[in-house]
């Protein structure tokens, strides 16, 4: 299976039952050349090659990747579309060694890793390439690999990047495009399972409701939902886009479908084998820096206009894009920076736990360093462990 995978990834759009026979041949004798010496199982959630080919956020290039990169020595077993772990539990498998490493959003995995949180300050990063700034930065050692490592037992290796919004379900789709955090006040949003999400949402009058995901797309469509916090791609992906007529851009905190290992079984590796996974990371950091960015726009059509044959042109779903004085009014209600009482323990915790580091200070000042206008693509990629 995990052959078929990494062969259909590679093929793209358009590919027929023989061609993909061939090719997954082709794949598993390239693969089984040689006897590995580590096997590690790969949870990752609900992805495919099919939602990877939408939301091109790494793993299966990783998976490759790093089969190549250590001629064999490592062969990774991709177990996804929820097969051994779902996003909200594949934390957990892999902190119970059931699986070696997994994907999900780090704020699904908050539950179970509740250090992840640190990441979800609302408006803590003003834009997407703040984001790929900080995971490149060594400083991220410090201020989130590190206090994963020793709280929770997790090396993370990379992740994708997007920001938050609103997406509404189908009560708003006769409704006026939305252009103001006003018109959101009141609404009942799905939350996930973040902790820092839900603050954020109190704050703007969004109502959280932490309800399963297989009740979401019910609610969104018969209106016992107004919307869910998520990011556009994962609209896509995630087979939401016929229930959503808005996607507001409200790019309130992150969004983040990361990869992380176990530390115990990142140790068990030889030395040389450690440095090829974290090369791997790497690389598979910066194809999602590419690869994702321009597929939110060819693809899934998370813009203004959707082009044409994107996900939400094709399912009508209209973007919200909101002017920059809008997110600034909804930053002064919600972030930590201009209301910092409703953060406070969250804060207090998070600092204990990194050290007696400032944490939010420390990222918010980060995120700050480049030009707000910086294109995400633009970002320069550094070895972060090297640092």
């Amino acid at each position: 299976m995990t052959s078929t995978l990494i062969a259909a990834s590679g093929l793209g759009a358009g590919l027929t039952a023989s061609t993909l026979a061939r090719a997954a041949d082709q794949e598993q004798q390239r693969r089984y050349q040689s006897e590995p010496k580590h096997r590690l199982r790969f949870g990752a959630a609900g992805f495919n090659e099919r939602n990877l080919d939408i939301q091109k956020s790494g793993q299966l290039f990783f998976a490759r990747d790093l089969e190549e990169r250590t001629n064999g020595a490592i062969r990774v077993e991709f177990l996804g579309s929820n097969e051994v772990c779902n996003q909200l539990d594949c934390v957990s498998q892999t902190q119970q060694g059931i699986v070696d490493m997994f994907s999900a959003s780090t704020q699904n995995s908050a539950g179970g890793a509740p250090y992840l949180n640190v990441l979800d300050f609302a408006y803590m990063f003003p834009t997407v390439a703040s984001m790929f700034h900080f995971f490149y930065d060594p400083r991220s050692e410090a201020l989130l690999r590190e206090p994963l490592r020793q709280r929770h037992n997790l090396q993370f290796l990379f992740t994708h990047c997007d920001l938050r919004g609103i997406m509404l379900g189908r009560k708003w789709e006769n409704k006026p495009l939305v252009t103001s955090i006003e018109e959101l006040a009141g609404t009942r949003n799905r939350v996930t399972g973040t902790q820092m999400g839900r603050i954020a949402m109190e704050q703007l009058n969004l109502n959280p409701s932490p309800i399963a995901w297989e009740e979401t797309l019910d609610g969104l469509r018969q209106g016992l939902l107004d919307g869910a916090e998520t990011w556009m791609s994962a609209v896509a992906y995630a087979g939401m886009a016929p229930v959503v007529s808005q996607a507001v851009d409200l790019r309130f905190f992150a969004g983040t479908e990361h990869t992380a290992m176990s530390l115990d079984a990142f140790n068990k590796l030889e030395s040389d084998l450690q440095d090829q996974v974290m090369e791997s990371a790497y690389c598979a950091q910066i194809f999602t820096q590419g690869m994702n960015e321009a597929g939110r726009y060819q693809i899934v059509g998370a813009t203004e206009h959707p082009a044409p044959g994107t996900v939400f042109a094709e399912h009508n779903v209209r973007v919200a894009p909101l002017s920059d004085e809008e997110r600034q009014k909804a930053e002064q209600m919600c972030s930590p920076e201009f209301n910092p009482q409703p953060w406070e323990r969250w804060r207090e915790r998070l600092n204990d736990w990194a050290g007696g580091i400032d944490i939010y200070k420390e990222i918010h000042g980060i995120a700050r360093e480049i030009p707000r206008d910086l294109a995400a693509v633009n970002v320069k990629p550094q070895r972060w462990w090297r640092g």
